[in-house]
């Protein structure tokens, strides 16, 4: 009796374990059986010339994962040039029921949160996942969205400190941002705490599109700032070359979010390899075909800094920079 009992209980936990087993694999079989190639559709701020690396860098991914775009993976691209048509692009991608959403930085994210709940969603390149509230967490992000995060909010404070060191005269610094994105309130509050442990002022300078532009940096001329911060958001990428000349034309010594602001004639930026972390996000896309949950996906955090100078541009502006400075940087550009 004891032993048909006991027996029968194994035999039961036997069938409870092949069954959870089951379900877990279900998805990725599931996957492995469709008879179409999956959709990954990539959401983009701007045009596609001005984020053709991104592009290059998330289709390497893939490729690397041994997907062959046109056979193992599709990619839909919507591009938009203001916030209002990237929240359009968005619900065109919803309503072709792609498999996952590309939305690199919180300005593409927040478009893409406000169209679907379901549709999972990857970032590369997020600014604050968890201040913007686009996750609950960086270990378990919850809902539908996951991804990799540049961390603005924690670097903003080693940026604001070398580019004192560039310019130590300086008693002001404006901070360039985008208010238009989550990201973009978080990173100035960044910045006005690192400025006071610095003993630095800070001017906020609020922009939401690339017209405002000249009329803020003529601004901070004005309240003679003697540096400027831009908090990097998609806006600030891809108008990079105007953001670079201005920067000349005012002539303000400035701190960027991206190296690609630096190879445009901007002077230094501190920041992530964001061509790698697009890259890399491509694993998320492939958890996620597989069968995996956003939800459970824990967001990865760029680990690496690097230091860009371009020193031509230094050049124009009439700044000797510390050598010792020069030394910390990881690229220097002429």
């Amino acid at each position: 009796m004891t032993a048909g009992i006991l027996g029968a209980g194994v035999r039961r936990r036997d069938f409870i374990t092949f069954l959870g087993g089951a379900v877990a694999a279900w998805p990725r079989a599931a996957w492995a059986q469709r008879s179409t190639p999956p959709v990954v559709g990539f959401l983009g701020f701007g045009t596609a010339s001005a984020s053709a690396n991104r592009v290059d860098a998330l289709r390497e991914g893939l490729r690397e994962l041994g997907y062959v775009e046109g056979k193992s993976i599709n990619i839909e691209f919507r591009w938009a040039e203001t916030a209002d048509e990237l929240r359009e692009r968005a619900a065109e991608l919803v309503r072709m029921n792609v498999d996952v959403i590309f939305a690199t930085s919180s300005t593409e994210v927040g478009a893409a949160k406000e169209v679907t709940k379901a549709i999972p969603i990857v970032f590369a390149t997020h600014a604050d996942p968890v201040g913007t509230g686009h996750v609950t967490s960086l270990p378990r992000p919850g809902g539908n969205i996951t991804g990799l995060s540049v961390m603005q909010s924690d670097l903003t404070a080693k940026a604001l400190a070398i580019l004192k060191e560039t310019v130590p005269q300086a008693t002001r610094f404006g901070v360039f941002w985008n208010s238009t994105v989550a990201s973009g309130r978080p990173t100035l509050q960044s910045a006005e705490a690192a400025g006071a442990k610095l003993g630095i002022q800070i001017s906020s300078v609020p922009v939401r599109a690339s017209k405002d532009f000249d009329g803020a940096f003529a601004t901070m001329a004005r309240e003679r700032v003697g540096g400027v911060f831009v908090a990097a958001s998609t806006l600030t990428r891809v108008e990079r070359t105007p953001l670079a000349q201005l920067a000349i034309k005012y002539r303000l010594p400035s701190m960027f979010g991206t190296r690609e602001n630096v190879e445009a004639g901007g002077l230094m930026s501190y920041a992530p390899d964001q061509a790698d972390l697009t890259r890399r996000a491509a694993t998320y896309i492939d958890k996620i075909i597989k069968g995996d949950k956003p939800a459970g996906l824990p967001v990865e955090q760029a680990s690496k800094y690097r230091l860009a100078i371009n020193l031509s541009t230094a050049k124009l502006l009439g700044l000797h920079l510390p050598p010792t400075l020069l030394a910390l940087a990881d690229d220097l550009i002429d």
